[in-house]
């Protein structure tokens, strides 16, 4: 049952939003991965990047996200391999810690900023490995409290 309500003159509200799931390009990459782990065929053609952060060690903006030091992922394209670095941390819709519903902090991850990390392509089209980290420990603790 629905809360909504209709007041006056202004159209039935359906309690359906107009936003369309799946149309943004990670979406869809989503979408296709999980299609293509269920069906065990690894054969899209992948390139391997190393990411190596860029800034130095006193940079301000290693505040907000700690660097993670070299990491090597299998991923199409060298945005997308920011994307598989990013996806490997700890998100706040991981734990009871969001800071807002459904929120996601996996923008501010220090691989996706071209200031912290600039990404190398080492190999190109191998069709032997997996979307994913290939190498390179990313510490899942990325999350701090504010209070201690």
């Amino acid at each position: 049952m629905s809360n909504a309500s209709r007041v006056g003159k202004e159209p039935s509200n359906t309690g359906t939003s107009v936003t369309s799931f799946g149309s943004s390009p990670e979406s869809k990459a989503q979408i296709t991965d999980a299609e293509t782990v269920a069906s065990g065929d690894f054969g899209e053609p992948l390139n391997i990047y190393r990411l190596v952060p860029i800034a130095s060690p006193g940079d301000p903006r290693w505040e907000n996200s700690p660097s993670q030091g070299d990491v090597v992922v299998a991923a199409r394209t060298a945005g997308d391999a920011r994307i598989v670095a990013a996806g490997r941390e700890l998100d706040f819709m991981d734990v009871d810690a969001a800071p807002a519903d459904d929120v996601t902090t996996a923008p501010a991850s220090a691989f996706r900023s071209e200031k912290l990390y600039t990404v190398i392509e080492i190999e190109h089209a191998r069709t032997d490995v997996p979307r994913g980290v290939i190498s390179g420990e990313i510490s899942v603790g990325t999350i701090k409290p504010v209070q201690e």
